[in-house]
């Protein structure tokens, strides 16, 4: 498959793309900037340009030409400005489908983040409301727009070296997990027909990754 990465420069892209190449896929990494073309060329990737906070779902579209699956892997981050995760994980999301359902792309692979389901304490700060808001509305209306979606919402994400094995499931407990395995599994659902309309959260384990993904989909 051709798969539109969009949030194309973030840190799970990066190690994702030699997964993907791996695997006989061929990454389009969707950037901002002309300066990433030859680092993520580099890793496999395809590079198309594409702004996601000044673009709008036109333009998205026109960046998925010719894909057969997106995976929406773009981040305000934790911290940082409240109003980067309304643009970017919210309206980034909400482009990404409309793009998607545009161009008849069926298969959606959403990275959120775990809990954003739960009520927020009282006291909440400003930005990480934001952040869960975001990624709980996204959430919500890729599970509304009739893809073939499958969404994974990670603990907290860490820079330590991928162990090749997860906990993953839709009542998984909070916890660590590397960026690399986060890639890993990404990779691994976006073939696998049993993930669709399926939301897990993914923290750090002892399976191994696609054995993972195969319980998790056949539970």
């Amino acid at each position: 498959m051709r798969i539109a990465i969009v949030g194309g420069n973030g840190q799970v892209a990066r190690h994702l793309y030699p997964i993907l190449v791996n695997a006989g896929h061929t990454p389009v990494a969707l950037v901002r900037a002309e300066a990433y073309r030859s680092e993520l060329a580099d890793l496999g990737a395809e590079v198309r340009l594409l702004d996601i906070e000044r673009e709008d779902a036109s333009t998205f579209a026109a960046a998925f030409h010719g894909c057969d699956a997106v995976v929406f892997a773009a981040g305000g981050g934790p911290d940082g400005n409240a109003e980067r995760k309304r643009t970017v994980d919210l309206e980034g999301s909400l482009k990404s489908i409309e793009a998607a359902q545009t161009v008849g792309i069926r298969r959606f692979v959403q990275v959120s983040a775990i809990n954003v389901d739960d009520p927020l304490p009282a006291g909440t700060g400003e930005v990480w409301r934001a952040y869960v808001e975001a990624k709980r509305d996204a959430d919500a209306a890729l599970r509304d727009s009739g893809l073939d979606w499958t969404i994974i919402r990670p603990g907290r994400l860490t820079d330590d070296p991928g162990t090749g094995a997860v906990s993953l499931g839709p009542d998984i407990p909070r916890g660590d997990v590397p960026r690399a395995d986060v890639a890993a599994v990404l990779a691994e659902v976006v073939g696998v027909e049993g993930t669709i309309c399926r939301q897990w959260n993914l923290v750090g384990g002892d399976m191994p990754v696609a054995e993972a993904v195969q319980r998790a989909a056949g539970s």
